[in-house]
């Protein structure tokens, strides 16, 4: 959310500052769980034999 929406909705800004920013938080930790599991988990042979 740019600066520009959390000044439309101060409520949201009000919870992020309580709360913290959990759709951010969830967000970084899915592309974090996405990348490691690229790293971990090789699929190439079962895509190449298709």
């Amino acid at each position: 959310m740019s600066s520009a929406d959390r000044t439309e909705a101060p409520i949201y800004a009000e919870l992020v500052e309580e709360r913290g920013d959990v759709p951010a938080d969830a967000r970084r930790t899915a592309e974090e769980t996405l990348r490691e599991m690229g790293r971990v988990m090789d699929f190439s042979d079962v895509l190449a034999g298709r």
